[in-house]
């Protein structure tokens, strides 16, 4: 038992969720060494939501409410961690969840389906009638053709960069949540949320409540206005500031 006391508590946990995950066979020994890269990160970004992360999320929620097909796509993680936010977020925006998996194998497919069905999901992508994307030189290359393949735009928590640059390549818009502001995946994604996804995902739900009654006109200005390279390189000079400062 963590007390609530202990100063690492909600990292702990987290923790906990992913070992349990990986007993459960949800998610690949390659998720432990993830989620830890992206502990690192969060320490550095201090275990919040900066400022930055806010500004991307608000440009997310915009992007999804004006998006015709919005998916969320989820791995082991994702899955592990925030399945009902999930679930919670695709009710409002009116979009659909699809697995897709980089170490892919039917267990792990049917295992986070049930999860997703349990926290709620009416239906999940991602499991059979998969169409190759083109250019993508990893497992990670299917998509459901009712889903990621024609989706305008897509939530992709956790990615790898390839996919990420091709899927921009074909037109979509495409919104990462990644602690690590550095990688090709937060530096080729339209929208890149540099938060936890425990944070992310329910403020992204918060976000969209938020501006749901905005006209398209408003939803576009803020998406617009939006600059993925600077919010970056703001994000950074955050964690630069924080080695002579770790309160700010």
């Amino acid at each position: 038992m963590i007390s609530r006391d202990h100063p690492r508590y909600h990292s702990l946990i987290q923790r906990e969720m992913i070992t349990e995950a990986w007993r459960k066979g949800i998610l690949a020994d390659s998720g432990m060494i993830a989620h830890g890269r992206g502990e690192a990160f969060d320490y550095l970004l201090g275990e919040r939501t900066t400022e930055p992360a806010a500004k991307a999320i608000r440009a997310a929620a915009a992007a999804l409410l004006l998006a015709k097909n919005p998916v969320i796509s989820v791995n082991g993680n994702t899955a592990a961690l925030v399945p009902g936010a999930v679930v919670e977020l695709a009710d409002a925006i009116g979009g659909k969840i699809e697995i897709n998996l980089f170490h892919r194998t039917e267990k792990r497919v049917r295992l986070i389906e049930e999860v997703l069905l349990e926290n709620g999901a009416r239906e999940v992508l991602g499991t059979d009638k998969l169409l190759y994307i083109d250019d993508i030189k990893s497992p990670r290359a299917t998509a459901s053709p009712d889903g990621i393949y024609s989706a305008d735009v897509v939530l992709v928590p956790l990615e790898d960069g390839d996919r990420t640059e091709i899927l921009r390549k074909s037109g979509k818009t495409v919104i990462t949540i990644d602690l690590n502001p550095l990688s090709r995946t937060s530096r080729k994604a339209s929208i890149s949320i540099t938060d936890n996804i425990v944070r992310a995902i329910p403020a992204l739900i918060e976000a969209v409540r938020e501006l749901e009654d905005l006209s398209r006109d408003e939803l576009e200005l803020i998406v617009e206005e939006f600059d993925n390279l600077e919010n970056i390189r703001e994000t950074l000079k955050l964690i630069d500031l924080r080695r002579y400062n770790p309160e700010l």
